[in-house]
């Protein structure tokens, strides 16, 4: 059971919530100043029949004043305080940070678990356990809720953003939430629970998680090489699956805070700028105790709440290990909407007009998320334990819906956990002779030195596993790149395989994920960590990267990947056959019509580049995923080209798609983009990935365009 705080600093803050003195409670008590100052001062303690006077003066029962595990509900009740509007007339329409990422409850999983991780308690070695429970109120259950949130405070500011809703992308979606809990009577609560983690430790105010989290924007404390987290954004998402701006906390720490560690209550809420009643508000609002020592004692802090509190805000944990429950209120799931036509007709009968806050839909996608992101950091194997546990219900007005489900990654991923386990039990092989078996190659990274100065900090031996694939390990031919936290930042596919060459899946470790004895395996966390955009999915050029290292140092990583395509290329390929076996019945399925062109006269002098082959397919998250060769002529120095992609219209420009990734393969090597191609070499490929933010349309109605232009392409 939890301590509760020591008496002096207990009895100290309940006289300042209820606005009393030292000398007031000792007339009201019949005794001396002195003797309530040696209680304050933890010189002394009262007896036991003082006790029940204390309780009585303080308007709480005896149990509260013996255990003070929670503050007395005397003196100023918990409220909202909503930030007043800038003196200076500025106005924010919302919260930036909360545009870094969709509202998508597969966003949202990446995002928080990836913070669980971060702050799992590792002295124990178990680990961090993350459960998502969805659950829809209707009902008596959602008057009791929203009773329990204070809505009636809130009511007149979401008028105020509702009026204006027409001007703000903010007040649409709060006004869409408040519309929907009040025409459907329903409110959908998504909460996000982690257990074995540090919890929301420190001042309300400093510097420390608490603050960082509830109180500030942009500021992230993970100190760890290892973290996934490095921007302060991803809890931005929390806010952003919230059709109504409100998130609820309750955090059970890992350090005692005021003398506890149970039951750190609270909210904050995100609107724009509104105006209530004649007054301005900048935003931001959040519920709780007023604090006495602020200005007028408005603004609100955290508060020790009692049980009966955190089950009526729907935050009751389910063990006193520490960690931190958030609950998103009014969730909502706008990306669910791009689902296929297959996918919704299996939804039930929980679907809704709009499918935004279908809690069916929800569920799956969660699921999928943890299976895709999370299987590595759920994978045990030899003396490796999971680093993560995962696990997703969903229930309407307190009765289960859907059974939760625990993530099981050798269900999902059974190619990829099986390398991993290999990996971990010593059973990997040089080469793959048999189904089953994983092979084991190590990739050079080559760290550049930081500071802009150039040469080699030195090599890290990154770790490839290559092993066989069956249908249920989704997209096939893919490798998924990880690091420290053992979440999946990059999934690419390898470009420029030999015809034939069997299904697969591979696995790349890098930094601390390669092992104990991995060379420069910090130094290669740091660096990997800061080629990673807020996403965190995928490496490449950075603003971090250029400033700690130079403009330049993007390029280790590209021939990283054509370290990796190379590797992997020369395990699957398959054993070549005795004569010409196999060569007949390769010729015979790829017979070409007779007749022969005639040749094309090419100007004199030197000759350009030209595309000579091109591969394209769509990838899994909606990229145009391209491998071309190139038909390099004879001469002692090469122009540089650059690639371009273009979407083929029928009138008009063709609009310019950026490349999310763009790597050589043979022949050539890729510098900003642009290809600089191997003196002496009759052919070069290329392959490259486009990036899906720069798409105009939906990449399956559209139609692709290469081009190969002289120079930097404009």
């Amino acid at each position: 059971m939890e301590t509760g705080e020591d008496f002096g600093p207990w009895l100290a803050r309940q006289l300042k919530l209820a606005g009393r003195t030292q000398a007031e409670l000792a007339e009201e008590l019949g005794l001396t100043r002195a003797a309530v100052s040696a209680w304050i001062t933890k010189r002394s303690v009262p007896r036991p029949t003082v006790m029940s006077e204390i309780a009585k003066a303080l308007g709480t029962d005896i149990g509260t004043v013996h255990s003070r595990t929670t503050d007395t509900q005397a003196g100023l009740p918990v409220t909202w305080y909503h930030r007043p509007g800038y003196q200076d007339g500025g106005r924010d329409g919302g919260n930036a940070a909360a545009f870094a990422f969709d509202a998508d409850v597969q966003v949202l999983a990446r995002e928080t678990c990836q913070n669980s991780l971060d702050e799992r308690l590792t002295e124990n070695g178990r680990p961090v356990r993350v459960r998502y429970t969805i659950h829809e109120l209707t009902g008596e259950m959602l008057d009791a809720f929203r009773q329990a949130i204070l809505w009636d405070e809130l009511q007149p500011h979401y008028e105020a953003v509702s009026a204006s809703a027409s001007h703000q992308k903010v007040g649409r979606v709060v006004h869409a939430g408040v519309q929907d809990m009040f025409e459907k009577g329903r409110l959908v609560l998504l909460r996000v629970d982690d257990y074995n983690a540090s919890g929301l430790v420190g001042d309300d105010y400093d510097n420390g998680k608490f603050a960082a989290v509830v109180r500030r924007q942009l500021e992230s404390l993970k100190s760890d090489r290892g973290a996934g987290g490095s921007f302060g954004l991803g809890k931005a998402t929390l806010w952003a699956t919230s059709a109504l701006g409100m998130v609820l906390i309750n955090s059970t720490l890992s350090s005692p805070h005021e003398g506890r560690t149970e039951r750190r209550v609270i909210g904050r809420l995100e609107l724009p700028w509104r105006s209530v009643d004649g007054g301005t508000y900048a935003g931001p609002a959040w519920l709780g105790r007023p604090d006495p020592d602020s200005p007028g004692a408005q603004v609100t802090r955290s508060w020790w709440a009692d049980e009966e509190t955190v089950e009526r805000l729907h935050l009751t944990r389910d063990s006193e290990e520490p960690g931190t429950s958030f609950l998103i209120v009014g969730a909502h799931d706008v990306a669910s909407l791009d689902e296929g036509q297959a996918d919704r007709a299996t939804e039930d009968e929980t679907a809704t007009d709009d499918g935004t806050r279908d809690i069916g839909s929800m569920h799956r996608r969660l699921v999928r998320a943890l299976e895709r992101d999370f299987w590595a950091a759920m994978t045990a194997g030899g003396s490796r334990l999971p680093l993560l546990e995962t696990s997703v219900r969903t229930l309407r007005n307190g009765q289960v819906v859907i059974e939760e489900e625990k993530v099981d990654p050798s269900e999902a991923q059974p190619a990829r956990t099986r390398a991993l386990r290999a990996f971990y039990e010593g059973t990997t092989v040089d080469r793959l002779t048999e189904a089953g078996q994983v092979a084991l190659r190590t990739v050079p990274l080559r760290l550049p030195r930081g500071g802009g100065l150039g040469g080699t900090l030195g090599t890290h031996q990154a770790v490839l596993l290559v092993t066989d694939a069956s249908d249920r390990d989704g997209v096939p031919k893919q490798v998924h790149s990880l690091r420290g936290n053992r979440m999946t930042i990059k999934r690419s596919g390898v470009f420029g395989l030999p015809l034939g060459a069997n299904n697969f899946q591979a696995v790349l470790l890098a930094g601390t994920a390669a092992g104990d004895t991995a060379p420069f395996a910090e130094e290669a966390e740091e660096f990997l960590r800061a080629a990673e955009p807020p996403e965190h999915d995928r490496w490449g050029q950075t603003e971090e990267l250029t400033l700690r290292w130079s403009h330049t140092a993007h390029h280790r990583i590209a021939r990283l990947t054509t370290e990796i395509n190379a590797a992997v290329k020369e395990l699957v390929s398959g054993p070549k056959r005795s004569g010409d076996e196999g060569g007949a019945k390769l010729r015979k399925a790829l017979t070409v019509p007779t007749g022969r062109r005639a040749a094309v006269k090419r100007p004199a002098g030197p000759g350009l580049p030209e595309l000579d082959g091109l591969e394209a397919s769509i990838g899994p998250d909606g990229e145009w995923r391209i491998t071309a060769e190139v038909k390099l002529p004879r001469a002692d120095e090469l122009p540089t080209m650059t690639p371009v992609v273009l979407l083929d219209v029928r009138s008009g420009s063709r609009p310019r798609l950026d490349w999310s990734e763009l790597v050589a393969v043979d022949g050539c090597a890729v510098e900003d983009d642009v290809l600089r191609f191997t003196p002496g070499a009759r052919r070069a490929v290329f392959s490259g990935s486009t990036d899906v933010t720069s798409h105009p349309v939906r990449t399956t109605l559209t139609r692709l365009v290469l081009e190969l232009r002289a120079g930097k392409g404009e």
